[in-house]
């Protein structure tokens, strides 16, 4: 191992013996032939990014240990030029071996291959944009570009430039020249410290089991069997180690001493900061924190104590994860470096609120006005009841793009709703409730998720809980946080535009539209992906839910209570003072049938 490595003391050795001991196998045939052999498809994602990736293949044969995502989900391969047959077997039950099989008319690189494969074995999704620039790479393979980016050798000129942004690591590039981007190596370009979020992210991530603390230690190589180890100049962190990192509270990383590479240090801590393992970093040098976003050094600049309430460390978790993905995200961060400021890195979000209850909006069009995501508009249906005056009041002081649809009330609520979303513009649509509570970065969270998660439709759990009568908050066990689901809050769904009206839309019924949509992605072979449930507060009032299993269901449930709302910054910075509303939903509960 070279001196200049990292080392995370005290990890336990990864779960099963296969991922330890095979790890991924790249055996080379005559004739351009080529067998893989992985414990996981996370393991191929690791090889994509190895220089001997780029090496030219004409048949290739994967085999992996695999586990579908969901019961019953199978992806297929990404369109490769040049090929002749592929065939895809997967284990008869959940888990098992599968095997992609390739074979090409003439030779084209392992990586654009294996890239195709995984499709086959892992939702890998770009996000919705109406515009994006065309990457090309000359002399690198960078790690920090996700695998359904297509990175290839720059083409000659056509009638229009070959490519819009390219990566280079050539001093003898015009840096005048729009779109070139310096890759000085392979986890950063243009100054900047980059990752691939589809790879590093928190997926999986059991925030409120997660135990232990690591260690994190630059310089030279440690060993041993508690040890994972790795080359500073590297990928940063492999499958394994990801899986590791992910499962521990904390790691602490002491780097006042650190005199090596700032941008390989940098690295390394924006890939474990996204993961959502705690970053207890009190000691970073000037260097390495110039280039962590701002955002992610401020967040890692705040101290993190021994015995902290565990709550808080959830909450310190997805703020340092959240700002690691936004900030260093490849995807949403390299337009802007290669000098493609107009167009936007980020998809349009269409909020749809449809209420028959215009008396409870002013909550709700408030914490809609004051989301962090920069490109939302807000599209309230008002079901057959007439705009307040309080409400044209609001939308002309409003800074986001607001549109009021009236729906007649004979219209059902199913009917409605998809005659809001059809006046909506945004690439991506998200449903909001009326009487629930949305913390400012609840939009934000749901957009990262489905960058990361490739799936279909996300949300959050109702694991907050408020109950009305009893003016308190609780926590309950909602499934798996940062994994996919079989559904979501309805409150929260965000799905793509196009996959919304692929999948049918919103079907025409007075009651249970979330569970109608939900449903129909399902059946059309989509997947569900449930992120961390801060952020959003389901309301239960006295009466008047289509499904009402009684209050004390929720009360049995309770992990832990809290009078109003919980006194976290997630929830919105006046969340205390929210059970005020109270009144007003229980006056307007016998307009239950819009609760979807």
């Amino acid at each position: 191992m070279p001196s200049s490595s990292w080392s995370l003391l005290d990890c336990p050795a990864p779960a099963g013996r296969l991922k330890r001991w095979l790890g991924v196998r790249v055996i080379r045939l005559p004739r351009q032939r080529v067998v893989i052999v992985a414990a996981g498809p996370g393991q191929l994602r690791d090889l994509l990014a190895q220089p001997s990736s780029a090496v030219p293949a004409r048949s290739v044969r994967i085999m992996v240990y695999w586990q579908a995502v969901r019961p019953g989900w199978a992806g297929a391969i990404d369109p490769l030029p040049r090929l002749r047959r592929h065939r895809i077997s997967l284990p008869l039950r959940r888990r098992g071996l599968a095997s992609v099989t390739f074979a090409l008319h003439e030779p084209l690189p392992l990586r654009d291959i294996v890239r195709s494969g995984l499709s086959a074995l892992l939702p890998v999704r770009r996000l919705p944009m109406p515009a994006s620039p065309d990457i090309a790479a000359t002399g690198v393979l960078p790690a920090f570009l996700p695998p359904a980016a297509r990175v290839r050798p720059l083409p000659p000129p056509d009638e229009i430039r070959p490519t819009d942004v390219l990566l280079t690591d050539d001093p003898a590039a015009d840096p005048s020249a729009a779109g070139v981007v310096f890759a000085s190596d392979r986890l950063t370009a243009g100054g900047a410290v980059l990752l691939d979020a589809i790879r590093i992210n928190p997926r999986g991530r059991p925030d409120r089991t997660a135990t232990g603390e690591l260690t994190l230690v630059l310089g030279e190589a440690r060993s041993g069997p508690t040890v994972r180890s790795g080359p500073l100049d590297g990928i940063g962190l492999d499958q394994l180690t990801l899986e590791t990192v992910r499962r521990r509270a904390t790691v602490a990383a002491d780097l006042a001493g650190w005199s090596g590479d700032p941008a390989a240090a940098a690295a390394l801590l924006v890939q474990i900061a996204a993961t959502g393992a705690v970053l207890r970093a009190p000691h970073l040098p000037p260097a390495v924190v110039k280039l962590l976003s701002p955002e992610l050094a401020a967040v890692l600049a705040e101290p993190v104590g021994i015995g902290t309430d565990p709550v808080a460390l959830e909450v310190r978790s997805i703020r340092q994860r959240r700002a690691a993905l936004r900030g260093h995200a490849a995807e949403l961060v390299l337009p802007r470096l290669a000098a493609f400021p107009q167009l936007r890195a980020l998809p349009a979000v269409s909020a749809i609120l449809m209420t028959r209850r215009p008396e409870l909006l002013v909550p709700v069009l408030d914490a809609l006005e004051k989301q962090s995501y920069p490109e939302l508009e807000i599209v309230v249906g008002l079901h057959g009841c007439p705009p307040p005056s309080a409400l044209a009041a609001w939308v002309s002081r409003c800074a986001r793009p607001v549109q009021v649809v009236e729906v007649p009330a004979g219209v059902d609520f199913g009917t409605g709703l998809g005659i809001v979303t059809a006046r909506s513009h945004g690439s991506l649509v998200t449903k909001v409730d009326d009487d629930d509570t949305y913390g400012p970065e609840h939009v934000w969270d749901l957009v990262l998720a489905r960058h990361y998660s490739g799936a279909t439709m996300v949300g959050k759990g109702a694991e907050f809980v408020h109950l009305e009568e009893r003016a308190e908050t609780i926590r309950r066990r909602f499934g798996n946080a940062e994994s996919y689901a079989e559904s979501v809050a309805g409150g929260t769904i965000l799905i793509g535009r196009g996959d919304l009206e692929n999948a049918g839309g919103w079907r025409p019924v007075p009651r249970s539209v979330d569970l109608g949509v939900i449903t129909r992605v399902k059946a059309d072979g989509g997947l569900i992906y449930r992120t961390h449930p801060f952020g959003y507060v389901y309301h239960r009032r006295a009466k008047g839910h289509t499904w009402d299993p009684g209050q004390q269901y929720f009360l049995d449930q309770a992990l832990r209570t809290w009078p109003g709302l919980p006194p976290y910054g997630e929830f919105g910075a006046a969340s205390a003072g929210r059970s005020g509303v109270a009144g007003l939903a229980v006056a307007g509960a016998a307009q239950a049938d819009q609760d979807g």
